[in-house]
């Protein structure tokens, strides 16, 4: 590797939009995020599934005569 042509890389805190703060390694020195593993729905339980324009009702409605054990 050429030396001194590489980022520094320290230990940095990065703090989320809810409060929440913690440290990472990084070449950047404070992080701001919006979202992360405290507040996000998928990682706190609060997880809301969307579905849009009814693709899951056009999907089960396209293959529901489908049989798989006639394929062999």
């Amino acid at each position: 590797m050429k030396k001194e042509i590489h980022p520094q890389y320290t230990n940095t805190t990065a703090s989320c939009a809810c409060g929440a703060s913690f440290e990472v390694g990084s070449t950047r020195e404070d992080i701001k995020v919006e979202i992360c593993s405290q507040c996000h729905p998928f990682f706190t339980g609060k997880q809301k599934l969307v579905d849009s324009a009814g693709r899951i009702d056009r999907f089960k409605k396209k293959y529901a005569g489908f049989d798989a054990t006639k394929l062999v």
